[in-house]
């Protein structure tokens, strides 16, 4: 990865701890100037601290790199525009935005409250959008002034999103929105030259220490941070720009590319169906339609 991503200018959110310290440091090993956007949080959400931000930047510069520290919160639409500011004014410009920021407050349906389902979908889904909208106003006007724009962005997504994840509703649906966002986004944003891909790590943070199977999955499959961090440098790089709209997935050191939901077995009316025939057709096509991915994203095989 060396000098892949020379004198480009990089933010990444949540870059204090676990997968976003990683992707900085990769960047900035890499050649980038890296803005690192940490609350400063508890894995919950609560709280906040300039530490953990800031100890990324010292590690950076001990490293002979550039990098400095931004602690606005992504889930504030003022925060999410001072932090594209922030490099704008740091490092003469944005090149690329790594949406990573996350909170976890798992709890069953049943038991969420209100509160858990409105913060986690804060951080994640409303900020991977409210940071993508500035940074992608700021692309739009240097296009519209001539400027020369080789945008990225690299959005954070899960196998929770993908294929579900009993206990995790606001998280699933968080990451399965930012999902659908990375592909709408790829579509619009394309016009200023700016690519949109998103990534659904699996390593061992303290996001999912306490994880039972974790431990075994670790050092059954390596995953750790650092195995996630090359697709995302890759794809922040000038490398990358005809991948555009893809959700990869990386567990430990396979890659693959995520296919979404596509139209399968079909029945087409003569007329309007009545509740009882859509009920009989429903129930046979269903009969008939791939299984559904396990949590590993793999199909398992039918019981019929």
């Amino acid at each position: 990865m060396t000098q892949l991503c020379a004198d480009r200018v990089v933010l990444v959110t949540g870059a204090g701890n676990g997968i976003g310290r990683a992707h900085a440091l990769a960047f900035a090993a890499a050649g980038a100037r890296v803005v690192v956007n940490d609350l400063g949080g508890s894995r919950d959400g609560t709280g906040g601290s300039a530490g953990p931000a800031q100890a990324v930047v010292e590690e950076i510069r001990a490293a002979g790199g550039e990098a400095v520290a931004n602690l606005d919160d992504v889930s504030g639409w003022a925060g999410a525009a001072r932090m594209v500011e922030h490099a704008v004014d740091a490092f003469g410009r944005l090149d690329v935005v790594v949406n990573n920021a996350g909170i976890l407050r798992d709890r069953a349906l049943v038991t969420m409250e209100e509160q858990d389902w409105d913060a986690v979908l804060g951080v994640h889904l409303k900020g991977t959008f409210a940071v993508t909208h500035h940074a992608a106003r700021y692309w739009r006007e240097r296009a519209k002034a001539g400027g020369t724009v080789a945008g990225r962005v690299i959005n954070t997504t899960s196998a929770s999103g993908l294929f579900g994840n009993p206990g995790q509703a606001n998280y699933a649906a968080a990451k399965a929105g930012i999902a659908a966002l990375t592909i709408t986004a790829a579509q619009e944003l394309s016009r200023y030259g700016v690519t949109v891909n998103a990534v659904a790590p699996s390593a061992l943070t303290r996001m999912t220490e306490d994880i039972g199977v974790m431990s075994d999955l670790v050092e059954r499959f390596d995953l750790v941070p650092e195995n996630v961090s090359p697709v995302v440098v890759w794809l922040g790089s000038l490398l990358s720009g005809d991948l555009t709209g893809r959700v990869i997935s990386v567990f430990g050191r396979r890659i693959s590319v995520a296919e979404g939901w596509v139209n399968g077995p079909t029945a087409t009316g003569t007329g309007r169906w009545s509740a009882q025939e859509a009920g009989r057709v429903v129930t046979d096509l269903a009969a008939r339609a791939a299984v559904n991915a396990d949590a590993f994203g793999e199909r398992p095989a039918r019981s019929d």
